[in-house]
């Protein structure tokens, strides 16, 4: 059998397991080639952004390898989702983790042994485990896919030291399996430590594009109590919606959930602080849509495949473009439309410069390398803070940080005026002249000889007649209380506005310094001209500018027959002991509601509906369909449950 041969039946085997389990009839942009790619023995990195179906690049091809596919997940608790949503399309999967105890692992062992699992989920600590290591040497490893791969890079918003040691497991294995590497969010540097550090060989690197033009992207600057009150009347706007808040502290979590339980929304908190049970009755709630809104810290929500979620509001500004981008990312990852709302003000800055000079220490790093780790951090919260400031279009914001070629279609470089989905390209925010500020800290900080951090350069502008100012002579610089009519506040968002500009830097330490940037010579360009806007959270509205609420979802399909749906969508879940959105997404819902499907071939032909599904929950929906018709004909399907 010729190689063309062979390519022409693997990809047709994929795209039936594409129809069987998944209930697609087509890939979307970029999943073929990874899938044919893998398929054929080669090695992928895959990065495509959330909801884009990173998960299928990897499943498709475990149903059609002879062996195992060992899966590295960052997060135990999402395993069981991800686990629970597999089985119930059909595809034998089962994780082992710390939270088992040895018989139960010893099951999942027994059943690999024996054949009985296509696809095996573990955390990267597991791989350095004696009786991990002796199962995966004395088995049959087709595939080892590591997901969240940026982890692995000192690079990225996220690097945890623990994937340092999978390409070390591989190694270990007697025959080397395909290693597949995914993730959502990776500049071009971290593509490059990614494929280093894990060694990938020769791999395909598909690079499908950013863009998420179903999202609404907004950035909203606010004091700490305008926050709360933006997001109390933004979700009791939006009954029944799916949202998630991400807040930098414990507690703000605690309060932001207890005030929205409070105006009576079924509201779940989630943090590092609670205990694992507590957790994971939080995550369930939320997963079940028993509670509407989880506010949560950056522990909640990695890889989480909840695809109805709505809107995710950001109470903080997040440490990274990658952290804020990929956590936004979990709104709308069915396709429909979705918001992501940024609210922040000046001491956001402040505590994540904090946070940051007092980050954890990594023992597998020396210190050279922590510093270039820490100088990176830096280096991406620089970012983020740019984004909050600018008045650009912030997809395109976002997707000339990640260097966006846009394989897919050339969305990175479309016309910012036609983008009608954030609030800089449909809003016209408030613009200010600083200019005028800008030069005044300029000069400042030269007069101080760039020696003094920002609350010093603050109280020199302004005038201040502290004693230690006086003592040191800070009141006799020339640049001495001109601006002493302008307020602290407004002069400190001056300097971080400058500093994201590269006008000013800031250097790290406990005692952070203000010193010139790279672009510091600017200010003294006769030409120079510097403006900053923002948006006050009274303007936006909580619709789209259209006038469509977002959550709300375009297209033909019948609304109210949607709602019956849903609801026993909810009915046949909580029987199964699954996550709604498990059993059906909402576009599948929708796409159900429009067809009408009553009988097998029509309810195949729903977008998101496999053999299993069609199997396990058929029945139900189409009688649900034909009675909504007034159809007196029974459903006839191959039903088993």
């Amino acid at each position: 059998m010729g190689d063309s041969q062979r390519m022409g039946d693997s990809q047709g085997m994929a795209r039936e397991a594409l129809r069987r389990y998944c209930g697609y009839d087509s890939f979307r942009p970029g999943q073929e080639d990874l899938v044919d790619a893998i398929l054929s023995g080669r090695d992928v990195l895959g990065v495509m952004p959330t909801g884009a179906g990173k998960s299928v690049c990897y499943q498709v091809p475990a149903t059609i390898l002879p062996g195992l596919t060992i899966v590295v997940s960052p997060l135990i608790s999402l395993m069981r989702d991800q686990v629970d949503a597999l089985n119930d399309t059909g595809i034998a999967a089962a994780y082992i983790n710390g939270s088992q105890d040895s018989a139960a692992q010893s099951a999942v062992f027994e059943k690999a042994s024996a054949g009985r699992l296509r696809m095996l989920y573990v955390a990267p600590e597991r791989l350095e485990t004696p009786r991990f290591r002796d199962f995966a040497v004395h088995h049959d490893i087709s595939m080892v896919t590591v997901d969240e791969a940026h982890c692995i890079s000192q690079w990225g918003q996220d690097f945890r030291s623990s994937y340092l040691g999978i390409a070390d497991f591989i190694a270990l294995l007697p025959h080397r399996p395909v290693v597949s590497a995914f993730t959502a969010t990776a500049t071009s540097r971290v593509r490059e430590d990614i494929i280093a550090l894990l060694r990938l060989t020769d791999p395909m690197v598909k690079v499908t594009g950013f863009d998420r033009p179903n999202l609404f992207f907004d950035v909203i600057t606010a004091s700490a109590k305008a926050k709360k009150a933006w997001i109390a009347r933004y979700v009791r706007s939006h009954p029944g919606e799916s949202g998630i808040v991400y807040c930098s502290t414990r507690r703000q979590t605690e309060e932001v959930a207890r005030m929205l339980a409070e105006r009576g929304v079924s509201a779940v908190a989630y943090h590092a602080g609670m205990s694992p049970q507590e957790r994971d009755v939080s995550q369930r709630r939320f997963v079940t849509d028993e509670a509407t809104v989880a506010v949560a810290t950056n522990a909640f929500g990695m890889g989480i495949d909840k695809s109805n979620v709505r809107y995710v509001i950001h109470h903080n500004m997040p440490e990274s473009l990658e952290a804020y981008y990929q956590e936004a990312g979990r709104a709308g990852r069915d396709g429909e439309p979705g918001r992501c709302t940024l609210l922040w003000n000046e001491s956001d800055i402040v505590t994540r410069r904090r946070l940051l000079e007092s980050g954890d220490e990594n023992d597998r790093l020396g210190p050279d390398e922590r510093e270039i780790v820490a100088a990176s951090r830096r280096r991406l919260l620089d970012a983020m803070i740019g984004y909050c400031h600018t008045t650009q279009c912030l997809h395109r914001f976002i997707m000339r940080y990640f260097d966006d070629r846009d394989d897919a279609g050339g969305a990175a470089e479309r016309d910012v005026r036609s983008c009608g989905m954030c609030v800089n390209c449909t809003s016209t925010p408030r613009t200010t002249d600083v200019t005028a500020i800008a030069v005044a800290v300029s000069r400042c900080v030269h007069d101080l000889g760039q020696r003094y951090g920002v609350g010093r350069i603050v109280a020199v502008l302004r005038g201040s007649k502290a004693r230690d100012l006086v003592e040191r002579g800070c009141d006799a610089v020339p640049s001495y209380g001109v601006l002493a009519s302008v307020g602290e506040a407004r002069i400190r968002s001056v300097v971080y506005h400058m500093v994201s500009e590269g006008l000013l830097s800031i250097s790290p330490g406990r005692l952070p310094i203000v010193g010139f940037g790279p672009q510091a010579a600017r200010t003294v360009d006769p030409g120079f001209h510097l403006e900053m806007s923002h948006m006050e959270p009274e303007r936006v509205d909580a619709v789209a500018p259209s006038g469509r609420t977002f959550g709300a979802v375009p297209g033909e399909d019948d609304g109210e027959l949607f709602e019956r749906l849903r609801a026993l969508r909810r009915s046949v879940a909580a029987e199964a002991a699954l996550p709604p959105y498990m059993v059906f997404s909402d576009r599948t819902l929708h796409d159900m509601a429009r067809l009408k499907p009553v009988n097998d071939s029509q309810f195949l032909a729903v977008a998101g509906v496999g053999e299993t599904k069609l199997a396990r929950y058929g029945r139900r929906f189409m009688r649900l369909i034909a009675m909504d018709a007034g159809t007196q004909e029974k459903p006839e399907t191959k039903e088993t449950q």
